[in-house]
């Protein structure tokens, strides 16, 4: 699974966008009551009241043409294998990826800065002196594709929807909302509780909007068959359920020279096609049916690349630095499942992972052996704690592992040999002090009960990676097995949060908030379907630290804060860090530009790139 956020689109309660810096406006700096045309977490943005245009944009590129993308990232209940609804917006179903572009929000952050959100659907907010209430304007010329204007009673609407019906993420990132208000036709009031802070609240002024008379005489969950119109610069052109979908610029896009816009989003289609396994996809792109891919198949990128049109310098493979934002992928063990709530048994399965025999005869030595859910970012943990970070730590004590005030965890080493002895011998002692012996060659408690483990996946590359470490489980006793699932069943699986084990990937934002900390490790999403609480972990002690993240000030305090959580997450194990690429593998035709070098905290190609025609004659696909 790789499921990763996307830009604006509510964040999601999972990213943002570090920049230079221009005009201050921190917290305690907003001016009370006073329209604005931007808000930060902590001050620094870095586009000033009369900004004409992002620096990531491209005003003078070409428009037209058409990608034809592999996705690598999607949201909330899209797929990248199939698709059976075009409402991305609950739980049910399978959306397609990209589904996004159709909608414009209040505000949206950008690509090139941390915890910046600027005016898009609305021209000005103004904020209250308690921070609880944000007053927005709307842009008199902001249309949905249907010609009507986007109105408050809109705005007001997608709310409150999205607050009692919408996907469990959306309702998360709307908890501490109170009330959505149509003042009048062009203004609108979202009120908070006063619990929230301004982070979370800037998540929730980021949700896309809807036409409330699409849904009257609808039930909103149930409004799949048709799109929901939006006010992005996309809409939905062709489309046949489960094989493709074209996403078609709006040549009336009412905000296309505004400068949060212009400059983007520049091909005249995106399309996406649907294949439920990765070869035949990788075949399509080799015929040049897919015009873009991003690659995670080690093996696939080490030999798979080598085709004619690759020596012809027809497609161009390259290697692109990853954004400066955390990212992680890792095993869940789902602790609903009593055997699994032992972090010796944690710690154990994940030491049968043998990573360096695993990425030098497998990964092709082109993986890193992940130490941390925070991966990439300013907030991994090194060494002990900083006196800082034990002024968060000591008031725990005793909720949390003793470890933690010591050295932070890191992954074994092996000898590399696929069984290093003295490492398997110390998962065997753990599992042992869990209270699972050997018996005849299993393991089993003292019930005589197996310890049974099934892998979850939904594809066959993880069976490949991941066999020798199931072989390694057998070898120690354990009934392992790996069970690979089609699409459709491995959503529901994971929505209800059927089974042992899986793999997930996320990438977050650069400034998580209370709420979208609370989705991946929080007690309050431990059964939350829908959720990222896949481990079903419920800690007093992470909660709290979570908590701290609400309440901190400046940057410097919240790596503080993200690194002592860390520090407690390691040690718990209930999501076991895997494996992480500093850089994004891609390949593509050569018949894109775009501009260099890419923005630090997101990189969307499909808006950030456009169709060069002269490259696309250079090689007869004009």
């Amino acid at each position: 699974m790789h499921l990763l956020s996307r830009r604006r689109f509510g964040q999601l309660a999972l990213a943002t966008g570090a920049g230079a810096l221009l005009p201050r406006l921190a917290a305690a700096d907003i001016a009370a009551d006073t329209p604005l045309h931007a808000l930060s977490v902590f001050g620094d943005l870095k586009y000033g009241p009369g900004y004409d245009v992002l620096d990531y944009a491209a005003p003078d590129a070409p428009d037209g043409g058409e990608m034809n993308l592999a996705v690598s990232n999607w949201v909330l209940n899209q797929s990248p294998l199939t698709f059976d609804t075009l409402n991305t917006f609950v739980l049910q179903g399978n959306a397609p990826p990209r589904i996004e572009l159709l909608y414009d929000s209040l505000m949206t952050s950008t690509l090139d800065e941390p915890s910046s959100y600027y005016c898009a659907l609305a021209e000005s907010v103004s904020v209250s002196p308690d921070k609880n209430r944000f007053t927005f304007r709307l842009r008199p010329e902001a249309r949905f594709s249907t010609g009507d204007p986007v109105t408050a009673a809109d705005v007001a609407f997608s709310y409150e929807t999205f607050k009692v019906d919408g996907h469990p993420s959306l309702q998360v990132v709307l908890r501490t909302m109170v009330a959505a208000t149509a003042e009048d036709e062009r203004t609108v009031t979202i009120a908070f509780s006063g619990e929230q802070s301004l982070p979370d609240a800037l998540d929730a002024l980021a949700m896309p909007i809807v036409p409330k008379a699409f849904f009257d005489g609808k039930t909103f969950a149930r409004t799949g068959s048709e799109p929901i119109p939006g006010s992005g610069q996309y809409a939905i052109g062709n489309f046949e359920f489960g094989r493709f979908v074209e996403y078609r610029r709006r040549p009336d896009y009412w905000a296309k020279d505004l400068p949060f816009a212009r400059g983007l989003n520049h091909f005249d289609t995106i399309r996406i096609d649907f294949f439920r396994d990765r070869q035949p996809a990788l075949e399509a792109f080799k015929k040049g049916l897919i015009t873009f891919r991003e690659e995670f198949t080690t093996k696939d990128w080490a030999t798979e690349y080598d085709f004619p049109a690759v020596t012809r310098g027809e497609v161009v493979r390259r290697e692109f630095p990853a954004e400066h934002r955390p990212h992680f992928q890792c095993w869940a063990l789902n602790q609903r499942r009593e055997r699994f709530a032992d972090p010796r048994v944690r710690r154990a399965i994940n030491m049968c992972f043998d990573f360096e025999w695993t990425n030098a005869n497998l990964l092709f030595g082109q993986r890193s052996h992940s130490q941390s859910p925070f991966e990439g970012s300013d907030f991994v943990a090194t060494g002990t704690p900083s006196p800082a970070e034990l002024e968060l730590l000591e008031p725990l004590r005793g909720q949390i592992p003793d470890a933690v005030f010591g050295p932070v965890w890191t992954q074994p080493v092996t000898d590399g040999s696929g069984r290093d002895r003295t490492v398997l011998r110390e998962a065997l002692r753990l599992f042992g002090e869990a209270g699972w012996t050997q018996k005849n060659g299993r393991l089993a408690n003292a019930g005589g009960e197996p310890f049974q483990l099934e892998f979850l996946s939904n594809g066959a590359e993880q069976q490949r990676v991941y066999a020798k470490m199931f072989e390694t489980l057998r070898a120690l006793g354990v009934d392992a097995s790996i069970r690979l699932v089609d699409a459709a069943q491995y959503q529901d699986r994971i929505n209800r949060f059927d089974f042992d084990m899986i793999l997930a990937a996320f990438s977050l934002g650069s400034n998580p908030t209370r709420e979208s900390l609370a989705l991946f490790f929080g007690s309050s999403s431990k059964d939350r379907q829908g959720g990222y609480n896949y481990p079903g972990m419920a800690d007093a002690g992470v909660d709290a630290l979570i908590e701290r993240v609400a309440g901190v000030t400046s940057r410097e305090e919240l790596n503080t804060v993200m690194r002592a959580l860390d520090r407690v997450l390691r040690w718990r194990l209930d999501w076991l860090p895997n494996i992480t690429s500093p850089v994004h593998r891609a390949a593509y035709w050569n018949v894109f530009g775009f501009t260099e070098p890419k923005p630090d905290y997101g990189w969307p190609v499909e808006s950030l790139w456009w169709f060069d025609e002269q490259k696309a004659k250079a090689i007869g696909r004009a």
